[in-house]
């Protein structure tokens, strides 16, 4: 099974001398969801405001996980552009797979930030840096490029119509917000002075791009959702999508106030400080309300027969940027509220990681998630 609808296209026939690799055909960008929410797993834990034993070394064990992971794909899909490239086009012409090559810089910007917050502990803290700064930097050119190119083809080739938004046209668009948040852990490594400002005011352009992209978005995905009833049942797990923004434009927020005292001035930076509890805490409210009802929406799917498809892992990494986000609210307020919440969320995040993982490996196992994409049952298209 699939998470998304592919065109089909006759593959072409391979010189003799190269490889068939046929199941690297339907490997697609949402693949790269896999490693997010490995990665979150890891930065996620770290970040608890409460010492758990042995959960550090966890986290390092995930991290590499996370790391291996990314290498794999990278050189997966690698092959799937050499050897597959008239698939590799149908993916970005198509609009419900376009989306998906956000998820490639938010997986080198998770595992960047995981290799400096607890990869240090394996590869020392200069090689640390040195990695996160290589990930950081590919990951925010390629989720700006994301940014601009996946909209564009969507207005001048996909042209969506009216009324079929998705939680996935946010993919590309969160991929900046994901910058603003890791890009703080690399502002104290930089000199003192313009350096660590020009980076700290970056991630906070990011910030807003990001969030203003999303607010156009979100309306039309709830829209879509009062005009047209529920989702496909496969495509049900993609409402927890939305947490992403949200839950990560907090956890932005916080630890750019975290670093804004060593790059700018003090108004500035105690005003970055007011400015993530004023921001973050109503946007945690939303988040979870969005959480109840999505997850509402996912016990009516399961009743109705929903099966396991890849975008079970929408409910692995936005549920991690919660983890974080509540995190930071517990480290600026004070409160034990947002302490406790956020170990609830890890521990839902966990498990979550833990399912998508085992079913993706009984799928991988048995061929079926690298096998040619089948179509939407009419009767399951859309149930009301």
């Amino acid at each position: 099974m699939a998470i998304f609808p592919q065109t089909r296209t006759r593959a072409p026939a391979l010189p003799p001398t190269l490889p068939r690799l046929p199941s690297l055909r339907y490997l697609g960008p949402n693949w790269y969801a896999t490693v997010m929410g490995t990665a979150i797993v890891a930065t996620a834990g770290a970040s608890l405001p409460v010492q758990v034993p042995g959960l550090r070394a966890a986290c390092v064990v995930v991290w590499a996980l996370s790391a291996v992971l990314l290498a794999v794909l990278l050189l997966a899909r690698a092959g799937h552009w050499i050897l597959h490239p008239d698939q590799a086009r149908a993916h970005l012409l198509d609009p419900a797979v376009a989306p998906f090559y956000g998820c490639l810089s938010m997986a080198l910007l998770a595992v960047g930030a995981g290799t400096l917050v607890v990869g240090r502990d394996v590869v020392g803290h200069p090689a640390a840096v040195a990695v996160d700064a290589v990930l950081f930097v590919l990951g925010t050119v390629t989720g700006l490029a994301a940014a601009v190119a996946i909209p564009y083809l969507m207005v001048v080739r996909h042209r969506p119509a009216p009324g079929t938004a998705s939680p996935v046209w946010l993919l590309p668009l969160v991929a900046p917000m994901v910058s603003a948040a890791v890009g703080p852990l690399l502002v104290p490594e930089l000199p003192p002075g313009q350096w660590r400002e020009a980076l700290l005011l970056g991630c906070y352009a990011m910030f807003g791009l990001s969030l203003l992209a999303t607010l156009v978005v979100v309306p039309l995905v709830f829209g879509t959702l009062l005009h047209r009833g529920p989702l496909p049942l496969a495509l049900t797990p993609t409402l927890f999508l939305v947490l992403g923004p949200l839950g990560q434009s907090t956890t932005a927020v916080n630890q750019l106030a975290d670093v804004a005292p060593g790059a700018v001035s003090a108004p500035y930076a105690s005003a970055s400080g007011a400015f993530a509890v004023l921001y973050g805490v109503p946007v945690m409210g939303f988040a979870l309300l969005w959480l109840a009802l999505s997850t509402a929406m996912v016990v009516r799917a399961a009743r109705r027969g929903m099966g396991f498809t890849m975008t079970w892992w929408g409910f692995t990494f936005p549920v991690g940027t919660c983890v974080t986000g509540a995190a930071g609210l517990a480290r600026h307020t004070g409160l034990h509220a947002f302490t406790w919440l956020s170990v609830a969320l890890y521990a839902l995040l966990v498990t979550a990681w833990a399912v998508a993982g085992v079913r993706t490996l009984r799928g991988l196992a048995g061929g079926a998630l690298l096998a040619a994409p089948l179509p939407l049952r009419p009767e399951t298209a859309r149930t009301t």
